[in-house]
């Protein structure tokens, strides 16, 4: 092989793994949360649904809490229903366990709520 295609393809190399390191870190930003996601995630839902969603909290144990990690659970529930239930809350019983959430719909504004369920997707296992 010439020098020439040998720097041609050397330089073809170079172009690929730098594009793939680029597209590796906008992916991992993309992936975090912003901060006052966090924040609201924190001061509303993590009491109950945990910092990481696994509902491992005294109040998510005493309601049998779903793990939101969990394949299932992100399967179970559409954008729209997880919408409806961070909006106007959850009074329910399942399996002879009252679970309780208040509405947010007065607290939240739609790009809040918009951000919540974005990350609540981020909490899932990788597609």
């Amino acid at each position: 092989m010439s020098q020439h295609k040998l720097t041609s393809t050397a330089r073809r190399l170079g172009h690929v793994a730098l594009l793939a390191v680029g597209l590796a870190s906008a992916v991992s930003l993309a992936a975090e949360p912003d901060k006052k996601t966090m924040r609201t995630w924190k001061a509303k839902c993590a009491s109950c649904h945990g910092a990481d969603g696994k509902a491992q909290t005294d109040q998510g144990k005493k309601m049998h809490t779903q793990d939101m990690t969990t394949a299932e659970w992100q399967k179970s529930f559409t954008d729209e229903e997880i919408k409806k239930a961070i909006l106007e809350g959850v009074n329910r019983e399942k399996d002879g366990v009252k679970q309780e959430m208040e509405g947010y719909k007065d607290a939240l504004k739609p790009e809040q709520v918009d951000a919540l369920v974005k990350y609540m997707r981020t909490l899932g296992p990788a597609s």
